[in-house]
């Protein structure tokens, strides 16, 4: 199939390495060092004992069968400019980011409860006037990479990578099948879901629970957990965003569980992209990732006082650093 992998940076890179060694059609599109290396050595990945390398174009590719959108959720619009070259009428868009999608709201069945204004993820509504609903696919990704050095990515969970994928009216179509088998194929465990937003709120759970935790004290995932006070407060977040979950209709327990069972990575001496990102002095996605499921919440009148303080914590200190304007 011919793939292209928009956003080839750490998990886009894993997924793209994997696709291209399995014989399929690749094309990436990234920028500076890590472009210029793929463009003329390929992807190498590091899979635990193994090394994988995949051969990538990175000239324009044309109309695709599938397009893995990896970009950060505040810097979609790219993706929406380049759109039309990539995308024609039986194309599959796989949107792989963390937190609330943007297009959560459409293709929701017409009896569960409507999501509140998520505008914000869609700035301009440029992803909502380019791509049919039809033709979006979300993805869920339960894995830890890195890029080591241009061209070189590292994969910390060899054996307990999943990405989650459904189409955003959950039809269980021959596009999404077609995909899922591509992806277990390549040792990239797909499983089936029958609600593609119970995997959002799956790993929601996880990332309200630890991330605004860890960019608040600047710690590890292990640190936030090991320490009674924060894992308290931890416990509160995760319990929170449950009850903010089921009162839309959706059960976060039910989403599907990674290969060696649960949803965690295992790989929790890590500090979470959100931190990451501040430190880097990088946009944050807080909008996606913290505000998003807050709104969630008011939405459904449902009192989520650990959520609002922490989140209102995460703003202002990114605020200060001019990495998020509400």
């Amino acid at each position: 199939m011919k793939i292209c992998v928009f956003g080839a940076g750490a998990v886009g890179g894993h997924i793209a390495a994997k696709l291209a060694a399995r014989g399929h059609d690749v094309s990436v599109v990234a920028r500076g060092a890590h472009y210029e290396a793929m463009r003329d050595r390929g992807i190498t990945l590091i899979h635990g004992a193994q090394t994988i390398h995949g051969r990538v174009r990175t000239t324009d590719p044309g109309v695709q069968d599938f397009v893995f959108v990896t970009l950060k959720a505040n810097a979609l619009g790219a993706f929406a400019e380049a759109a039309p070259r990539l995308v024609a009428k039986d194309t599959g868009v796989v949107f792989a980011q963390n937190g609330i999608p943007w297009w959560y709201g459409l293709g929701l069945a017409p009896g569960r409860p409507r999501p509140p204004d998520l505008s914000k993820l869609d700035p301009d509504q440029k992803l909502v006037r380019t791509i049919p609903v039809q033709n979006i696919l979300g993805c869920v990704v339960y894995s830890a990479n890195e890029v080591r050095e241009p061209g070189v990515i590292v994969n910390h969970v060899p054996g307990n990578n999943m990405l989650v994928v459904g189409q955003a009216d959950d039809a269980d179509s021959a596009r999404v099948k077609q995909l899922r088998s591509a992806l277990n194929d390549a040792d990239l465990s797909s499983p089936f879901t029958k609600d593609i937003r119970e995997a959002v709120w799956g790993k929601l759970v996880q990332n309200l629970s630890t991330a605004a935790l860890c960019t608040l004290v600047g710690a590890t995932v292990k640190e936030v957990r090991g320490d009674p006070g924060l894992a308290v407060l931890s416990k509160r977040l995760a319990e929170e965003a449950r009850a903010i979950a089921r009162a839309h209709d959706v059960d976060p327990e039910g989403a599907p569980q990674r290969p060696g069972g649960g949803q965690s990575a295992g790989a929790i001496a890590h500090k979470p992209s959100l931190l990451q990102d501040y430190e880097r002095g990088k946009p944050m996605e807080i909008e996606a990732l913290l505000a998003a499921p807050l709104e969630f919440a008011r939405a459904a009148k449902l009192a989520a006082p650990t959520l609002e303080a922490v989140v209102s914590l995460v703003v202002f200190k990114a605020t200060a650093k001019g990495l998020y304007e509400d």
